[in-house]
């Protein structure tokens, strides 16, 4: 036994000497330089209750990540503080830098980014995504808002939209300085790729037929694109794939940068995520968490079988099981009567292409009683 104490010692101690010699050269390479575009390009205009800034900040893996910092006008001394991504497949132009900007009316610090490999941060090839790398980007997240003077550390958040919300979840559960949690439309990315939409395809007969065209592809072209929103929209087209249309596809969502608004990801960008489930630990989530579901969402299982895992330890579509949460009283399942998936990346409208009157489904004053509450 000692000299199994002695050898981790010893390990440790070499990892540290090397790390401190090291320290300045991983630095200096973590740093990348990023053109990011100054004029405002959002999908939505900019409110006049909120100061805005572009700002770059460090992953553990080395990528620099390029996001949208907004803080509320005439805010004095520290603030609670949120980070935001999401949809999957997103930009900080549509719907994060949305959620932000609102959150910043309602007196937040608020952090909307670029995931790593997509949008304006950097990472190459572009447009594809790791379990491990996109958690670390919301911890990332926090690690920038933590320094920030205007910000209480002790009081950091984070909101995840779409498959960003499955992510957000990742993130709460490996991190306990996130206070509090809210997934939006989640989606579950590793359970949608390994087992497709309502769990069509759990089985291993599938798996391993996606497995085989996989490894093909990574032979043939790895960098070739695939997904993104179908375009032009076939006539039978389920309504969530119109509903996904109309927001990437139309002046209503649609941003040049937007993997989903154009020719989605690569074609193995998502491998890892269908062999790995990394809602796991979710039960064992002690901080502050919202689901928050459109009734009429596609994509409403995955938030209700999410929510009843975290605080039961079990769930349909989850194939293990756990203990009950140990702080259940903090979470809360919200579903919005009348709200489709996509209603809840800008709030819905009543006519295509965002005409009409704006349905404002996105239910602003209980996200902000929630992160009051929290934080």
């Amino acid at each position: 036994m000692k000299r199994v104490i002695f050898a981790a010692m010893l390990a440790v101690g070499l990892l540290t000497a090397c790390n401190n010699s090291n320290k300045q050269t991983t630095d200096n390479n973590m740093k990348q330089e990023l053109t990011l575009t100054q004029e405002w390009d959002k999908v939505f205009p900019l409110s006049e209750k909120v100061n805005h800034r572009k700002v770059t900040f460090e992953t553990q893996y080395g990528l620099t990540l390029a996001a949208d910092l907004y803080t509320p006008k005439d805010a004095e001394g520290k603030l609670a503080a949120i980070a935001i991504s999401g949809p999957f497949g997103a930009t900080k132009e549509q719907s994060s830098g949305l959620y932000a900007m609102r959150m910043a009316e309602r007196g937040f610090v608020t952090l909307a980014f670029d995931p790593s490999y997509t949008g304006e941060s950097s990472g190459e090839p572009r447009r594809t995504a790791s379990p491990d790398i996109n958690t670390e980007d919301f911890m990332a997240a926090v690690d920038y808002l933590s320094q920030l003077e205007n910000v209480d550390a002790e009081k950091i958040g984070i909101i995840g939209i779409c498959g960003w919300g499955g992510i957000a979840l990742n993130a709460a559960a490996a991190d306990p300085r996130i206070k509090a949690t809210v997934a939006s439309t989640m989606y579950d990315m590793t359970r949608v790729s390994g087992n497709g939409y309502f769990d069509s395809e759990d089985k291993e007969e599938s798996r391993h037929a996606a497995r085989e065209a996989l490894a093909k592809q990574r032979l043939a072209d790895p960098k070739a694109m695939a997904g993104g929103v179908v375009d032009p929209l076939p006539d039978d087209a389920p309504q969530f794939v119109k509903d996904y249309y109309d927001y990437y596809k139309t002046p209503r969502g649609y941003h040049a940068r937007s993997g989903n608004s154009n020719d989605g990801w690569r074609a193995i960008g998502t491998q890892a995520y269908s062999n790995a489930r990394f809602l796991y630990y979710i039960n064992e989530i002690r901080s502050a968490v919202l689901v928050m579901h459109g009734e009429k969402a596609h994509s409403r299982y995955f938030g209700e079988a999410a929510y009843k895992y975290m605080v039961e330890g079990q769930a349909e579509g989850y194939n293990f099981a756990g203990k009950p949460n140990p702080v259940p009283e903090n979470k809360q399942l919200l579903i919005i009567p009348g709200a489709s998936h996509c209603d809840l990346y800008d709030g819905g409208y009543t006519e295509l292409v965002g005409k009409g009157e704006a349905k404002n489904l996105i239910p602003w004053d209980e996200l902000e009683e929630f992160f009051k509450t929290n934080l």
